[in-house]
């Protein structure tokens, strides 16, 4: 059967329409077209109608409007306006013209492109609905073991969560090609079976760049940065051609792992190589530079990355240059300018930036914009005004509300606060750990013993559990990873039990005491001590302080939030060591310095 999207010849006027091309442009070769006689030909016409779909997406209405006046459109035309749509911000326009297929004139029956497209648009529409029937249909109409189609579906039904199914139409093919393989590795790493995909993966007889992009990708997205970046450098030694979004993925890795090394080589082998810079990668370079603590590299427009590092006035400063040159905010935009004016505690200049969302640039304000508010009245200590914010916002209020609020109750030791936040955060997500951890250590901070108790019998009865505290560091290009407790696994354990002994006996000697209020209140002060000495941070920073010459400052990325004792352990470790210390924790980055730290003790 001749395919419907075989290539046929154009028009040379056919030919002029491209992406640039104008509605006025396209109205003038239409005219042209129309006074030649040349869309008599249905072939032309709809090529005609395809060009302007395909290669002019913005003008879709336009080619809408030239494929009605056709008698006997072309079942090319069709596909081509299906295809269109499917990319567009409208996809369920597709089956419009699908219908129009089925009820054509001509007797027209659609073809594997059709139902290519359609199981692409069902994908972008994630619905459960509409994907399940499309897929009943092109079986109705024979289509089932196109391999075009084969791996649409399985794309399709990755996007919405349905591994069972993926592998029940892989499982179908009697012979699956590269596509197919692909399709599935993909399906595995976005649904989260990261393992089963890369035993798929290193099954298969043949791998092209879109396979170890898809797997790379699926073990930065499922936080598994480690084997991420190991397997980019396997692909490096099999000569495989690296391309912009692999380089995404690896980036994220860096950015995840605190790997700023590794993140720099990244750089410059995309430097080297001339990898394409798209946008998606510029702005995971900026974000890897930032969120490693390389405040010189992503300062120049990464505001987010400003505000998180704790430089409230320098985010402020960009985005008043931004305003000056005449560029146009986003929702974005204003979560890193409302988190800058958080940072510094600026509440007013923050309440006017918000007010100023709606009014002034047209922008309705999220979820997380409210949530940047609740925060900026907490952090400034107006606990009142920050539940009365929340109180009167037009959509129900998210975790993100409640947990600033909650923090800032902490702050405060506002017990009863704490109480109303925790208890509404579990009601929306009844296994945050973090919201039963904070109001405990609210009872702790307060010596109510018998609260500290019941929260930890209700995270026993849901099965909830505090995540084992870990920490990473990168030193000479390799990434080490520290875990809380006797974790004694490191070649250099030894030498590191040495440096804690030498930081305990500098820290006591400059009047340390340790803030043990949030450590399990059944044990002795001096085990209390104990166990805040083997948080996982702490291994990392005597690791830096061994492992890394004088004066290179320590990075540490945590994947929970710094304690208090840390917190101010690590301030005198920068005084007495002379050492900058760079802390990412769950929440944000802490600078310290001198004694001093960036978050000015409110994280």
């Amino acid at each position: 059967m001749m395919s419907s999207l075989r290539c046929i010849a154009k028009h040379p006027t056919i030919a002029l329409v491209d992406s640039s091309t104008t509605l006025i442009d396209l109205k003038q070769i239409h005219t042209q077209l129309l006074i030649n006689g040349v869309l008599n030909d249905p072939h032309l016409s709809g090529n005609f109608v395809a060009t302007i779909a395909v290669r002019n997406p913005n003008n879709l209405e336009y080619s809408n409007r030239v494929l009605d006046q056709c008698d006997n459109p072309s079942l090319f035309a069709f596909n081509s306006m299906i295809r269109a749509y499917s990319k567009s911000s409208t996809p369920s326009k597709s089956f419009h013209f699908y219908s129009r297929i089925l009820h054509s004139r001509n007797n027209l029956l659609p073809d594997n492109y059709t139902f290519n497209f359609l199981v692409r648009t069902s994908a972008q529409l994630s619905s459960f609905e509409t994907g399940p029937s499309v897929h009943g249909a092109l079986v109705k109409h024979g289509f089932e073991n196109d391999p075009h189609v084969q791996s649409a579906l399985i794309f399709m039904y990755a996007e919405l969560g349905c591994l069972e199914q993926c592998h029940r139409v892989f499982s179908g093919i009697a012979d699956p090609d590269l596509v197919c393989q692909t399709a599935i590795v993909s399906a595995c790493a976005k649904c989260g079976d990261v393992d089963y995909a890369r035993l798929l993966f290193n099954e298969m007889p043949e791998r092209d760049p879109i396979a170890w992009n898809a797997m790379i990708a699926g073990y930065a997205q499922c936080g598994k940065s480690r084997e991420a970046l190991g397997l980019f450098h396997l692909m490096q030694m099999e000569g495989v051609r690296v391309n912009e979004v692999c380089m995404v993925s690896v980036l994220s890795a860096c950015c995840h792992l605190g790997a700023l090394d590794q993140g720099r080589w990244a750089h410059a082998y995309i430097e080297r190589n001339k990898v394409r810079m798209t946008v998606t990668l510029g702005t995971t370079l900026l974000d890897m530079y930032a969120k490693c603590g390389n405040m010189s590299k992503a300062m120049e427009c990464c505001l987010g990355g400003l505000a998180m590092n704790g430089f409230g006035e320098k985010c402020l400063e960009l985005f008043s240059i931004m305003e000056e040159e005449g560029v146009r905010p986003n929702e974005v935009t204003f979560v890193s300018v409302l988190r800058g004016c958080t940072v510094v505690g600026l509440v007013e200049e923050g309440r006017r930036h918000f007010d100023s969302m709606k009014e002034l640039f047209g922008i309705e304000p999220q979820l997380e914009h409210y949530g940047c508010i609740v925060d900026l009245y907490g952090r400034a200590g107006r606990l009142d005004e920050a539940l009365n914010f929340i109180n009167n916002m037009p959509m129900k209020p998210h975790a993100g509300a409640w947990g600033a609020l909650l923090h800032a109750s902490r702050m405060y030791r506002n017990m009863e606060l704490g109480e109303l936040a925790s208890r509404k955060i579990v009601e929306l997500e009844d296994r945050n750990h973090g919201a039963y951890v904070l109001l405990s250590n609210i009872y702790a901070d307060s010596k109510l013993y018998d609260g500290v108790s019941n929260v930890r019998q209700n995270m026993k009865a849901k099965g909830v559990r505090k995540l084992p505290g870990c920490s990473v560091i990168e030193v000479d290009g390799e990434v080490h990873e520290f875990f809380a407790g006797e974790d004694n696994s490191h070649p250099r354990y030894n030498e590191i039990e040495m440096m804690l002994e030498e930081i305990s006996r500098r820290l006591k000697l400059a009047g340390y005491v340790a803030n043990t209020n949030p450590v399990l209140f059944d044990i002795e002060e001096e085990e209390k001590e104990d166990a805040l000495f083997k948080h996982s941070e702490k291994f990392a920073i005597a690791f830096g302080l061994i492992g890394l010459r004088e004066g290179v400052p320590i990075r540490i990325a945590k994947n929970l939030r710094v304690c208090w004792d840390c917190h101010d352990v690590t301030k005198m470790i920068s005084k007495i060591f002379n050492r900058v210390i760079i802390v990412r924790d769950r929440n944000r980055f802490h600078h310290f310095q001198n004694g001093e730290c960036s978050c000015k003790d409110y994280w």
